[in-house]
């Protein structure tokens, strides 16, 4: 064995590894944090700078842009500067960018604020887990992956609550501003705590200009043609057109290029590992589901329900003590039960809250709500740690960087996409059931004239003037309409979850059986 071999294997952090996992998964947490808990604060932003409900979505986009196309870099960038300070200069740039947004006067501001927070928020949770991999020994893998599950479980899930906390008390801002004493503390404390292991210091390596600059256009397109789509009329739009064949040369060409090139800015191959590329695939349609549904049902409170910003978030809040109660338990689960039934059937009852969440009515309240969430994120909490303990299980450690990179962008890349694939599903289905529903609005409807007449007489009884009843009662049959148009639609991606999640139950059992030769080591599959 080499000198630098040996000194890689008998590495050893210097501090208290626990202390390590919860200091730099702080800093996961609050990037996580910042993908939800601006979304019930959009309509106080649109407000308070004069632009429409829409383009204050632009800051939530903007951000979720820069962070997939950054996410899958990061391998690369930590180690042209060493991964430490790596993950220093992002928690620095976060932290900076998170206090502009706050300050921003106007919605190009923001945007180019989020962008920015979004580019160096994306190094986060990649190092986070490299530095975890590295730092715990196999055996404690599953317990260190269970604190990291509070960031990216729980941070999504607690984001929209904290965010209409902070808007309807303080205001908006107070979403970006809440970040600065968190982020400082944080840099200080990785900088005390976290060391580079040998095989993870700076070392000079070229910049692949070629696979940057594929992996952005095929991730930033993609992302524009999912967001935009719905809006700009899919591919009635010429625009929409261009974006979506620019996504498919790009991500095509991205693929062929790193396959093909000596040093590419994020070595694929590690997807040759069937237990790296079968957690992948799960921790994207984990996070499909959970961040879809983490938007979705404050949207729903807020638009149909007329909740308040806190009241909407409030309703995610049992979900995340659901999560923060059941992963220790999942963990003692993990020892006996194979990891792969146990992800199987976290897959089957997150399909079966979906499903029944699916009985969505317009006259909800509160506490059934919290109960359809709470309900959805209890198998979410059998799938986080057993994915990530299966996925990085059969991987040697030198490839820790850019597998943490990769499974990283396929949660958050694909969960940013389901945001923007069930709002336009929403859209899309309000205006299906809207058209579907207004063919009962005819004189000839038996059904709509009693109910048109009965609606006339209460409105009579109330005092109206004969003369204004009838436009009344249209008025009021036709919101009922609307919101019964919107729940369907609502309900539609909820149901449209849930077959996701059970065709998900058998890939699960696709892991392998045991640990491949040279792999990491970590728990096996079977």
């Amino acid at each position: 064995m080499s000198e630098a071999a040996k000194k890689d294997q008998d590495w050893k952090p210097t501090h208290n590894i626990w202390l390590v996992a919860i200091v730099v998964t702080l800093g996961a947490f609050m990037e996580v944090l910042d993908t939800t808990i601006v979304n019930v604060s959009l309509p106080h932003i649109a407000g308070n700078l004069a632009v429409s409900y829409d383009d204050a979505t632009w800051a939530l986009t903007s951000y979720l842009l820069a962070n997939g196309i950054v996410l899958t870099v990061s391998g690369w960038l930590s180690s042209v500067f060493g991964r430490k300070r790596y993950f220093l200069i992002c928690i620095a740039g976060f932290t900076l960018c998170s206090f502009l947004c706050g300050i921003a006067s106007n919605l190009p501001e923001l945007v180019i604020f989020r962008l920015l927070q979004g580019f160096f928020g994306g190094g986060l949770q990649p190092n986070q887990q490299s530095i975890i991999l590295d730092t715990f020994p196999p055996a404690l893998r599953g317990k260190a992956f269970a604190i990291t599950a509070i960031a990216t479980i729980v941070a999504p899930v607690l984001g929209p609550t904290l965010g209409g906390l902070l808007t309807d008390s303080y205001g908006w801002r107070w979403v970006f501003f809440i970040n600065v004493p968190v982020g400082v503390a944080t840099f200080f404390a990785v900088q005390a705590l976290v060391e580079d292991p040998p095989w993870a210091k700076a070392r000079p390596r070229g910049i692949d200009y070629i696979g940057l600059s594929l992996i952005t256009l095929g991730l930033g397109s993609l992302e524009f043609v999912m967001d935009r789509g719905q809006e700009l009329d899919w591919l009635g739009s010429n625009f929409i057109v261009v974006m979506a064949v620019l996504a498919f040369l790009g991500i095509a060409g991205a693929i062929a290029w790193l396959l093909y090139t000596e040093n590419p800015v994020v070595d694929i191959r590690v997807l040759k590992d069937r237990n790296f590329a079968i957690g992948c695939v799960m921790i994207a349609a984990m996070a499909c589901v959970l961040y879809a549904s983490a938007v979705v049902i404050p949207q729903f409170a807020q638009q149909q329900l007329g909740y308040t910003a806190l009241l909407a978030g409030l309703i995610l809040s049992p979900g995340g003590v659901v999560i923060i109660v059941l992963i220790p338990l999942v963990s003692q689960v993990t020892k006996i039960v194979p990891l792969k039934y146990v992800i199987a059937f976290g897959f089957f009852i997150m399909g079966c809250s979906l499903l029944y969440s699916h009985r969505l009515v317009p006259d909800l309240d509160f506490w059934t709500l919290a109960k359809m969430r709470a309900f959805q994120t209890t198998g979410l909490a059998f799938m986080f740690v057993p994915i990530s303990t299966i996925a990085f299980a059969t991987l040697p450690r030198t490839a820790n960087a850019d597998a943490s990179a990769l499974f990283t962008m396929s949660r958050n890349y694909f969960g940013s996409l389901s945001i923007s694939a069930a709002t336009a599903l929403v859209q899309n289905r309000s205006q299906v059931h809207q058209a579907y529903l207004s063919e009962h609005t005819s004189p000839l409807d038996l059904g709509y004239v009693s109910t048109f007449n009965r609606i006339q007489q209460d409105f009579l009884r109330q005092g109206h003037a004969a003369s204004t009843t009838a436009q009344g009662a249209t008025n009021w049959l036709y919101q009922q309409l609307h919101t019964q148009a919107a729940v369907m639609a609502y309900s539609d991606v909820f149901l449209t979850t849930a077959i996701l999640s059970f065709v998900l139950v058998p890939i699960c059992l696709l892991a392998g059986r045991k640990p491949a030769k040279g792999g990491g080591g970590g728990a096996p599959a079977h």
